[in-house]
């Protein structure tokens, strides 16, 4: 079998990511499609897309066709994977289709995965294994799910936080919430609003959230100038922001996050419990970058809770890893 065939694809809410095995991540591009209306033709797709979201004229509409880590648009979805698919693949596949698994957050139906699989088949793979996202992120991670004691995942990305307990490589309890990064930037948004009488875009949010952005107190307070519309002149002002009234703005969605996780841990059986007070609670995903989200779930549950190494790229990199875990377990059946 040609090595080249192994693809893993995260998709998702925000990004798409591409493993292709022996080379890593090959791809990370922002889930979004670019298209013109009148023609119904497909003008960009991935970073060049993304930079027209909020800026196209009226015949030119940017989408995101994955809402909350599934399928809104099934059309526009496949013909997204197929143009990654073909990017990553290239030439190097020899006419053969490559096997992939895609990754799906764990409360997804199972309608949802099939529309996932479907489309996955209609961009051109030979097989197509569905993964959950907590168990791609806890392989990437590089926690050893083969064995049976208890890890706990936080998963955040884009759309979707996924909280699992996982034990001899599968899901023991979970939950799926919809709240994440995306979430984040929408309660900057609204307190820029309410506090400042300040419009900003998501983008401006978002490097917000990233620069200052804090879910716990931060031991200095750190500035940043932000632009955006005066909702009262509608002109052009700038304000000063502080990490400290970030920490307001992500309240909200931050302990919605913390309450998942309690949720979780009281559903778990006690062996396993006792595996994770021992173990801690791994976060991973573009959420985890957030500064404080440790120690705001520290403090609530007491148990130690850590960063992955590369917390962006752990789900692709588990996700393509996935197809080896399980060549591994047909060979031992």
């Amino acid at each position: 079998m040609a090595s080249g065939t192994d693809i893993g694809i995260d998709l998702g809410t925000a990004s798409v990511l591409v493993y292709v095995k022996g080379k890593g991540v090959v791809l990370r591009e922002p889930s979004v499609v670019a298209f013109d209306r009148n023609t119904n033709k497909i003008k960009a797709i991935g970073e060049e897309a993304r930079l027209m979201l909020g800026r196209t004229p009226g015949n030119i509409v940017a989408i995101r066709p994955l809402r909350q880590g599934v399928i809104s648009d099934y059309t526009v979805t496949e013909k997204m994977l197929k143009y990654f698919i073909s990017k990553t693949a290239g030439k190097s596949l020899f006419g053969r289709k490559p096997r992939i698994s895609v990754c799906i957050p764990s409360g997804a139906t199972e309608v949802e995965k099939k529309a996932v699989e479907d489309a996955t088949y209609a961009a051109g793979a030979r097989e197509v294994n569905i993964i959950e996202e907590p168990v791609a992120a806890a392989i990437g991670a590089g926690i050893d799910i083969s064995k049976p004691c208890g890890n706990m995942i936080v998963d955040i990305g884009g759309g979707t936080a996924d909280i699992a307990v996982i034990s001899l490589g599968g899901v023991v309890v979970s939950t799926s919430i919809k709240v994440a990064g995306d979430d984040f930037d929408e309660a900057i948004v609204r307190y820029m609003r309410k506090k400042h009488n300040l419009l900003i875009g998501d983008r401006t949010a978002e490097e917000i959230k990233i620069n200052i952005g804090t879910a716990y107190k931060r031991p200095e307070n750190v500035v940043m100038d932000v632009r955006g519309r005066n909702l009262i002149t509608g002109l052009p002002k700038t304000v000063t922001v502080s990490s400290e009234e970030t920490e307001e703005a992500l309240k909200e969605p931050a302990y919605q996050i913390v309450d998942a996780v309690h949720s979780v841990l009281e559903r778990t059986p006690p062996e396993l419990s006792a595996d994770i007070s021992d173990r801690g609670i791994v976060l991973t995903g573009g959420g985890a970058l957030l500064q404080g989200l440790e120690e705001l779930i520290e403090e609530n549950t007491g148990i130690n809770t850590m960063t992955a190494e590369e917390p962006l790229t752990a789900v692709a990199i588990g996700t393509g890893k996935y197809i080896e875990f399980l060549a591994g377990e047909r060979d031992a059946e």
